[in-house]
């Protein structure tokens, strides 16, 4: 019989896909009006936001993979190599040992203002990109086949800068700033996560690790980082860790913040009943990285989904083939999200996420592997695309397809 990893759904992908954008602005909106557990809105808000945009990220494989920019909307990606990979926890620990010494050292309100800035300019543009497709739905604009405009250029130590967008995204830019102004005015905690939410869809969706091999060296090595930073600098540098003590003192939207219900304070407006939060001890963070890096694995595993089913590049998100990957590894990620939780709650004292959540991450995508007899084929897997004489991208290693292993 078929194994239970391989069984296949109805083709509802684009209802599922809708149903999750609603779901995730209830979400958003629900702890104003009721009082929502905080486990439970990390763990169903954090699933949401993965599934949304791991669907998202299949928009990669219609140009074949990570490494090619299209000139439409939505194709383009930015792949971390295995020497990114490799580098990535060192340069980490750098900025954040690095943001650490400059709350300490200068005003913690300039160092803000100046964070403020930047993060509700680049919260205009992830907002707009998020709109995008949505507009772009309703007004009946093929994205593809939009063209983009504006400016590229160089600047020092940050390289290559392109503002090019299409007239669809310029128009959402244009809708989204407005919202990051007033972010940037009240520092409200609902328009925090509207701009940390925009960050890890955008992030995942157009960022590839180009392979499971380079997705589980990054994995390791801020699985380490992580819990030398929250465990190992613990009382020795300050009264928190460094993890910690950046965390609390950064006021930008890198974190999501989830209201603890019993520290409301409810006022009526327009005869509803609104819960109100007032004072950063009324909620419970979790940091946009925890979500991002291992969001990035698991859309690459949704990826290496579609190309072991033989699934329309075309397509995009709305493809639906067999999943067994990405449900597993979703399925993965919520019991190490939970099981931090409950460690949190146990002991009273922040944990490192990742040392939960890249233990789960990895050996699900391994036991899938074993299950399915995939093992190589998953290591194999590569998004990189091979430039041939002429100068044209070839299609990226694929995984065997599903119908030609029922064959063997």
């Amino acid at each position: 019989g078929t194994p239970l990893l391989e069984d296949r759904h109805p083709a509802t992908d684009t209802m599922s896909l809708s149903i999750a954008y609603v779901s995730l602005l209830a979400l958003w909106l629900a702890p104003v009006f009721v009082a929502v557990p905080v486990a439970a809105n990390v763990v169903v808000t954090t699933a949401v936001i993965l599934y949304i945009a791991c669907h998202l990220s299949l928009n990669q494989r219609k140009q074949g993979g990570a490494g090619e920019q299209g000139d439409g909307a939505g194709v383009g990606s930015d792949k971390i190599t295995a020497e990114d990979a490799v580098r990535f926890p060192i340069v980490g620990s750098g900025v954040l040992f690095g943001l650490f010494l400059v709350f300490k050292y200068l005003d913690k309100d300039i160092v803000n203002l100046v964070f403020s800035v930047y993060f509700s300019l680049l919260g205009t543009y992830a907002i707009g990109f998020v709109l995008e497709p949505m507009v772009s739905s309703v007004l009946g604009v093929d994205r593809q086949s939009l063209k983009s405009f504006g400016p590229e250029f160089n600047l020092p130590l940050l390289g290559p800068v392109s503002l090019r967008a299409t007239w669809v995204e310029a128009l959402c830019i244009v809708m989204a700033a407005p919202v990051a102004a007033l972010y940037f005015r009240t520092k409200h905690w609902l328009l925090n996560n509207l701009l940390g939410i925009s960050f890890a869809l955008h992030g995942i969706e157009k960022m590839s690790l180009g392979s499971p091999k380079t997705g589980m060296i990054l994995l390791a090595g801020l699985f380490f980082y992580d819990i030398f930073w929250v465990f190992g600098t613990d009382k020795i540098l300050t009264g928190d860790s460094v993890m910690v003590t950046v965390a609390k003192s950064l006021d930008a939207p890198i974190k999501l913040l989830f209201p603890k219900p019993d520290n409301a304070t409810v006022t009526e407006v327009y005869g509803l009943a609104v819960r109100e939060f007032p004072g950063a001890s009324h909620f419970s963070m979790l940091g946009l990285g925890d979500i991002v890096i291992p969001g990035l694995f698991i859309a690459l595993l949704l990826r290496y989904d579609a190309e072991r089913a033989g699934a329309d590049r075309t397509e995009g998100p709305q493809g639906s083939f067999a999943k067994p990957f990405f449900h597993s590894n979703l399925l993965a990620y919520i019991l190490g999200l939970g099981t931090t939780l409950y460690v949190m709650e146990t002991f009273k004292a922040a944990q490192p996420a990742l040392l939960y959540l890249v233990p789960a991450c990895i050996g699900a995508a391994l036991l899938s592997s074993a299950v399915l007899g995939e093992v190589s084929s998953l290591f194999a897997y590569d998004e990189e695309e091979k430039q041939g004489a002429d100068g044209q991208g070839s299609e990226p290693a694929t995984a065997p397809s599903v119908e030609s292993k029922k064959k063997q």
